[in-house]
């Protein structure tokens, strides 16, 4: 399962894009995904891809138990932490599962996702339910909001592969 970072690391960095600095997006001076606003100390415009995938894997992948998961969770909340945060990942996640949803990724909610990794679509359908009303109920939905929605599904789909 470990070997899993490899490719949903190259996903997500296709996902992202190189270097972003649109004033409609609050996360600021974005490369490779990783933002300003989160790494306000961090030379954005200078990072390497290698720099991002250290980031990646030590703040998003670790943090969603990447390593522990099953591909149809572990692609879907990693890029979820990506984009949204690893605490609103984990939260949707929990959500699905129907565990407590505290944001905190420990035991009942590994159980609970490795109980159901043989049989993923039906909480893999309520995770993407969630962050696409997350998305929705944002300020910036209408500028933003196409594009996070393809994301979404996209990262959906590969997940079933």
């Amino acid at each position: 399962m470990s070997g899993w970072f490899e490719r949903a690391v190259q996903i997500v960095l296709e996902k992202e894009g190189v270097l972003s600095d649109d004033a409609r997006d609050p996360g600021g001076l974005t490369k490779y995904g990783i933002t300003k606003r989160e790494y306000p100390d961090l030379d954005i415009a200078n990072i390497t891809v290698a720099d991002a995938v250290a980031i990646y894997r030590r703040d998003y992948w670790t943090k969603v138990r990447g390593p522990d998961l099953a591909w149809a969770f572990a692609l879907p909340l990693f890029d979820c932490a990506v984009n949204q945060g690893p605490g609103v990942a984990i939260r949707f996640f929990q959500l699905a599962l129907g565990v407590r949803a505290d944001g905190a990724f420990g035991p009942v909610t590994l159980a609970a996702a490795q109980a159901v990794q043989a049989k993923p679509d039906d909480v893999l359908v309520r995770f993407m339910a969630q962050r696409i009303l997350h998305y929705a109920s944002l300020g910036t939905w209408p500028t933003f909001g196409r594009g996070w929605a393809r994301r979404a599904f996209a990262i959906a789909l590969l997940a079933t592969k």
